[in-house]
């Protein structure tokens, strides 16, 4: 090979065909030595065939090329078709790729978007909307139905037991609602009886919180499980939940006397006014304590709505699970409360759709004695109660999975919002990418 500096000069590249090294008619090697020019500065002869240009670079500073040929240009890439709005490859915190498990605000310059989050269960392992929080609830008694309904039947059954025997030997006895259907009434009578009424239903309505709390502490570990793709029978169920029981009913009750607190400290004013002599200023107090307390105990109740399955799921003692339920709902208040209340109403319709052919079939079987209910006297005789029951068991077995699992999932997506519990569930579901040697675990 040729070393000299003249080697990468024009017209001797190797792109012209020729060898290095080799000689044809238009090269100065096939000259002889004598002939060659001696400085390539100066004037070239005119009859030795091909000249060189008369602006030559000086010697030594052109070198013979060492590398490679340059590759073939290759044509460019297609422009995107219809499916252009996938999902470019790239790995973990790639350009344009996803950053790494839970970066849902990591996709940089991506086409289509983030990713789709895992979903190993009933819902996906991101914050959730109200949608995907009910078809949560309802996807997880659909999938797990015996575990659910079996529950759900069992804590049904026991608050309804409860129910009939607190109306038939108590309430229909201590209940006097007949002046609200009485045109000449004085304020004071109407004011008992709507009083009357208002004990009634808040017995019966205290019952039957009770009975969701449990329904929704047993289910708890059945919606957790759900959210991983496991099924759990009601015997693990069970085990899981037993350490927690007696904490369990520590929170229900100081939740009930908190309730009662509330309401007895928001009507004790308007008690002590009527007992004073002023009976209708001291009715006309009672009432609004009543309505007072009553919005308090919503708002204080709504705070401690995630107590329950922070006890169960986190094995914490009653006072550290009302803090963690305050401490998850702090700045959403709205929020769970809006999905709070469609989901009672849902399940109240739900419920209502089932128990009130029951309720005509309840005062068929008994004659007149339905219609205590319906002209609100509250007398109410034994057939009516039982057959009734039975309706608000069945509808209760639909009502507490929907409850229980609107709460459960309320506690998962605060955590998952606050927490990054989504990241925690991926690698107990064993989804590919969330292991513990990811980058960024």
């Amino acid at each position: 090979m040729n070393d000299t500096p003249g080697w990468a000069s024009p017209g001797s590249a190797p792109s012209d065909g020729q060898e290095p090294g080799t000689s044809g008619p238009d090269r100065p090697a096939d000259r002889p030595e004598s002939e060659q020019p001696a400085d390539q500065s100066g004037p070239q002869p005119q009859d030795s065939g091909p000249t060189w240009s008369k602006e030559q670079p000086p010697p030594a500073q052109w070198s013979a090329p060492t590398g490679p040929a340059a590759p073939e240009q290759t044509p460019p890439p297609p422009p995107p078709g219809p499916g252009w709005g996938s999902h470019p490859p790239a790995g973990p915190g790639g350009h344009g790729g996803y950053a790494g498990p839970g970066g849902y605000g990591s996709w940089s310059g991506g086409w289509g978007g983030p990713p789709p989050a895992a979903k190993p269960g009933v819902i996906p392992l991101r914050p959730l909307g109200v949608g995907e929080i009910l078809d949560g609830a309802v996807s997880t008694m659909r999938a797990y139905w015996r575990t659910v309904l079996g529950i759900a039947l069992t804590v049904a059954v026991l608050t309804e037991i409860v129910v009939v025997l607190l109306q038939g030997f108590f309430l229909n006895d201590r209940i006097d609602t007949d002046a609200l259907n009485d045109p000449s009434a004085t304020f004071s009578e109407l004011s008992r009886a709507m009083g009357d009424a208002m004990l009634s239903y808040g017995v019966i309505s205290v019952i039957s919180l009770i009975g969701t709390i449990v329904a929704t502490a047993l289910l708890t570990t059945v919606t957790s499980r759900a959210v991983l793709g496991k099924s759990v029978t009601i015997g693990e169920a069970w085990t899981d939940a037993r350490p927690q029981i007696a904490r369990l009913f520590g929170l229900i009750f100081l939740l009930v006397l908190i309730a009662f607190g509330i309401v007895a400290v928001g009507v004790l004013p308007g008690i002590l006014v009527a007992a004073s002599g002023a009976g209708e200023a001291g009715a006309a107090l009672t009432a609004l304590g009543s309505l007072c307390a009553i919005v308090v105990a919503i708002w204080l109740m709504l705070r401690f709505s995630l107590a329950s399955p922070a006890l169960m799921l986190e094995k914490q003692s009653i006072v550290k699970s009302m803090s963690r339920s305050v401490k998850l709902v702090r700045g959403s208040w709205w929020r769970i409360f809006g999905i709070q209340l469609l989901a009672m109403l849902i399940a109240s319709i739900l419920a209502s759709i089932i128990a009130i052919p029951f309720a005509f079939l309840a005062d068929a079987f008994s004659g007149d004695s339905g219609s205590g209910l319906l002209d609100s006297s509250g007398d109410l005789g034994w057939t009516y109660l039982i057959v009734s029951g039975i309706g608000s068991v069945i509808g209760s077995m639909i009502t507490f999975p929907i409850s229980a699992g609107v709460t459960v999932l309320l506690y998962i997506d605060q955590r998952i919002r606050r927490e990054a519990l989504d990241l925690e569930l991926a690698r107990a579901a064993g989804v590919q990418g969330y292991g513990p040697d990811t980058p960024g675990s």
